[in-house]
């Protein structure tokens, strides 16, 4: 994770219960609000340090340039609760919503500072459940934490 910027996505996975004030403002600057929330980051030490300090209630990951794509079509809303849609993509500049997508990853442009673009992603709860316990880590056999590219398999489960 050291070195070039890379495309992150956040999900949060846990709820609101015994969250210290501390950790609830962290997760309110990456705009986690909710659970199955998630939202689209660079790997910045700024981000990185928000995720170590909320690591116990979000899991992340390097995010595939398919999944921004279908992300950004299945669960991308406008203000309003309106779909992204390609008439969307160009009217502010770019050819179609997969070349949006296309820039989304390679970081040319942050998604959440789009015009009139909500920054989080609602999903689904995964089908079959999480692979393991919310309350452990992932390197522990559960849910929480870095997950490197098996973050893309939760989010096709979430979707």
């Amino acid at each position: 994770m050291e070195g070039k910027k890379k495309c992150l996505v956040v999900v949060r996975v846990r709820g609101l219960s015994d969250i210290s004030q501390e950790i609830k403002d962290t997760l309110r600057m990456l705009r986690l609000t909710r659970n199955c929330h998630a939202t689209l980051i660079d790997n910045r030490p700024v981000y990185l340090g928000m995720l170590h300090k909320a690591q116990n209630y979000v899991t992340w990951g390097e995010i595939s340039k398919e999944n921004v794509a279908f992300l950004l079509k299945k669960r991308g809303r406008l203000i309003g609760d309106k779909k992204l849609t390609d008439e969307y993509a160009q009217e502010i500049g770019y050819k179609s919503l997969d070349d949006l997508a296309e820039s989304v990853y390679k970081l040319e442009v942050e998604y959440g500072r789009l015009p009139k673009v909500k920054a989080v992603f609602r999903l689904h709860p995964p089908k079959k459940g999480y692979k393991g316990k919310v309350k452990r880590s992932y390197a522990a056999g559960g849910v929480t934490g870095y997950r490197g590219e098996a973050i893309n398999d939760l989010l096709k489960r979430m979707m």
